[in-house]
């Protein structure tokens, strides 16, 4: 949080709650300094789509951890996303989706760099979806094992010169924020540093910067019903 406020950004910060202990102080200090708080799941056991029933029950769980946290966003672990099913939460985003990684589990891409209004079918009820649109960090640097943020810096530029839609997702486990040499599943925290730097630098007063759940809003508002 001090490494993204010293460069300018805020974010969301997605937690597992049965998986981790996200306490009340460390939520309200989060939301206090204008960052936001989503509902990641409730574990990472990847089941959530085994059945309908197992879907229901956890989804009355997930929709409690939401009251809780007074959260307006989610996010499925593992990115498994059922669109239709997801209609079960109380949300105004989810963001389970991505334009495109062949790497996912359910790599099914969403196919496109915007956000896009999912309709329940029922009135005007739904949800605005956000694919994520630069490979996540685990991906790039993990499993690929990339050396340099050279491949987010393309893809952002890229993005940038289609007016989409530039959403990150980095994990904290996976980054090394000591000295010394990254463990096997590390890479160092320069590499989100620079790439904040370089957004900021690059693109100043060029980039809408805003909460996951403002944009949600803006979307809902503007962008629903396409003209």
């Amino acid at each position: 949080m001090r490494l993204e406020q010293a460069v300018g950004f805020t974010g969301s910060y997605n937690f597992v709650p049965e998986r981790y202990k996200v306490g009340e102080e460390l939520r309200d200090s989060l939301v206090g300094n204008g960052f936001e708080v989503g509902v990641h799941g409730l574990n990472h056991d990847g089941k959530y789509f085994t059945s309908r029933e197992i879907w229901e029950e956890r989804a009355t769980t997930i929709n409690r951890y939401i009251e809780e946290w007074k959260s307006v966003g989610f996010r499925m672990p593992s990115m498994q996303h059922n669109l239709a099913w997801m209609h079960d939460l109380k949300i105004e985003y989810d963001a389970s989706t991505f334009d495109t990684d062949p790497f996912e589990p359910q790599s099914d891409g969403a196919g496109t760099i915007f956000p896009f209004w999912v309709s329940s079918g029922n009135g005007n009820s739904g949800y605005v979806e956000m694919p994520y649109t630069l490979p996540q960090d685990f991906t790039l640097f993990i499993i690929l094992k990339q050396k340099s943020i050279d491949i987010w810096k393309k893809k952002l530029d890229w993005i940038a010169s289609k007016g989409g839609m530039a959403l990150l997702l980095v994990h904290p486990d996976y980054i090394k924020t000591s000295d010394g040499r990254c463990g096997t599943e590390e890479y160092p925290l320069k590499f989100y540093a620079d790439f904040l730097r370089f957004v900021r630098d690059n693109y100043k007063g060029e980039y809408y910067h805003v909460l996951p759940r403002d944009l949600a809003k803006f979307w809902n508002e503007n962008y629903r019903n396409p003209r």
